[in-house]
């Protein structure tokens, strides 16, 4: 790459112009997730429960479809490191299509069978009919996420993190404003309860795609011709697969597991079920900045390797490790001060309120080791180094969290504490191998832009 080039780039690999952002980007979509939390307790408690255990099945689906945008981004990262424009374009349209067609099918498996595995759920009465509810709703169109997820990548792969969080904070308002209408029947609109919120998720939604679609459009350097959206080029797909599918796995096992600690909490009561979704959302904000820092992190660091600069790569990725534990830290010590007032916020119910903040207080133990996993992953990932992760995330959530779980929920009977020990355990086991493996430096033989700056291991394309 020539030198140059690389200097120019400078200043757009800046950790904190990257970060801050997304960090209000993740703020506005959890922010969504709040508010529908908040707004739908209006119904009850019961509705909560529905569209926490549905969420978990979309979180899934979703995971699914990123296979496609979690290589895309990756790829293009390196491509543009390596001052490969055109073929960063080409990759970038072929995902869009991709990521569409995966989508389509997602929808319409979620229309035909979601009422069938939510009946497996341990699930009664008015919580199952919220359920299926919400699944069929959000489920149909949730290739519409699909494609914002791939678009939104794309723009912040491209340093546009900036642009891509105001059209989250335009859709954000979007999803309040319809949610208050649609929930509870206001502007002469009907009252719709549970399909309400799904009802404005789904509009949200659809406008921020708009204008997302209409972004990226104005970003990459290169336009994309329509034929790109059409090409199938072997050494592209091969290269988007070789990282999103590990990366899509590792994701996939992670909220499976989830998934499973969800039907161990189902037999600890509604106002568990309610609980937990109530402290998963208050969670959401004390990672919040680790996963903004993870996600800028792993931009430079794709970009420093597809630029023939692994050394630097290296260095940022370990100073960002210490950034994301110590704010962590800070944070956390601040939910569980306020963990009390806070659960106070989403519900009245004495016993929810002090199931929810029982377990803030494991979060210290459970955060510090997650925001390890947040940084290293990413960057590994970044590197192409993925199916390591997969490897050691298998074993770590499937072979021990999930058994490890079993024994302290309904063994040692510690309830929903025993399930947040359990997930600890699995964050700092990940956390610690993932940094050793980050000090290795193995991952410098995954790069997957050649020093012609073609795909690595592939014949360069013909333009």
């Amino acid at each position: 790459m020539d030198n140059a080039a690389a200097q120019h780039d400078e200043p757009k690999l800046g950790l904190f112009r990257l970060t801050w952002p997304m960090f209000l980007e993740f703020f506005l979509f959890m922010l969504m997730g709040t508010a529908d939390t908040l707004m739908i307790s209006g119904v009850s408690d019961d509705a909560v429960s529905a569209v926490g255990v549905v969420n978990q099945y979309l979180f899934i689906c979703i995971l699914v479809m990123e296979v496609i945008g979690n290589g895309a981004s990756i790829v293009v990262a390196q491509y543009l490191g390596a001052r490969r424009m055109l073929e960063a374009s080409k990759i970038a349209a072929l995902s869009i299509t991709l990521n569409l067609l995966l989508g389509l099918a997602v929808s319409g498996a979620l229309l035909l069978l979601g009422g069938t595995i939510l009946n497996q759920m341990n699930l009664h009465g008015e919580v199952l009919d919220y359920a299926k509810t919400y699944m069929h709703i959000v489920g149909g169109f949730l290739f519409v996420q699909a494609l914002i997820n791939v678009f939104a990548a794309l723009i912040r792969t491209c340093g546009f993190t900036k642009e891509s969080m105001l059209v989250s904070l335009g859709m954000n308002v979007l999803h309040i404003g319809c949610n208050y209408a649609l929930i509870f029947g206001h502007f002469g609109l009907p009252q719709m309860g549970v399909a309400g919120a799904a009802v404005s998720t789904a509009v949200s939604r659809a406008a921020a795609l708009v204008v997302f679609v209409w972004m990226l459009y104005r970003v990459m350097e290169v336009r994309m011709a329509f034929r790109y959206y059409v090409t199938f080029a072997r050494e592209y797909v091969r290269s988007i697969f070789k990282v999103g599918i590990p990366s899509a796995l590792e994701q996939m096992t992670y909220q499976s597991c989830q998934t499973v600690f969800v039907f161990y909490v189902t037999f600890l009561g509604s106002e568990a079920l309610a609980s937990r979704q109530y402290a998963m959302s208050i969670s959401q904000y004390v990672y919040l900045f680790s996963t903004a820092i993870g996600m800028g992190t792993a931009i430079i660091a794709g970009r420093l390797i597809g630029a023939g600069r692994p050394d630097d790569a290296y260095r940022r990725v370990l100073a960002s490790v210490k950034w994301s534990v110590g704010l962590t830290v800070v944070i956390d010590a601040v939910a569980i001060l306020l963990r009390k007032p806070i659960a106070g916020l989403f519900t009245a119910n004495p016993d929810i309120i002090r199931m929810t903040s029982q377990i803030i207080l494991f979060s210290l133990l459970l955060e510090t080791g997650r925001a390890f996993n947040l940084v290293l992953v990413n960057s590994l990932r970044a590197a192409a180094d993925a199916k390591f992760t997969v490897y050691m995330g298998f074993i770590s959530m499937v072979c021990m969290s999930l058994p490890l779980g079993y024994l302290l929920v309904f063994r040692l009977h510690l309830g929903l504490p025993g399930i947040w020990l359990a997930i600890a355990a699995d964050e700092w086991t990940r956390g610690i191998i993932m940094w050793f493996r980050w000090r290795s430096r193995a991952w410098e033989r995954h790069s997957l832009v050649g020093p012609s700056g073609t795909a690595a291991g592939a014949p360069a394309s013909s333009g």
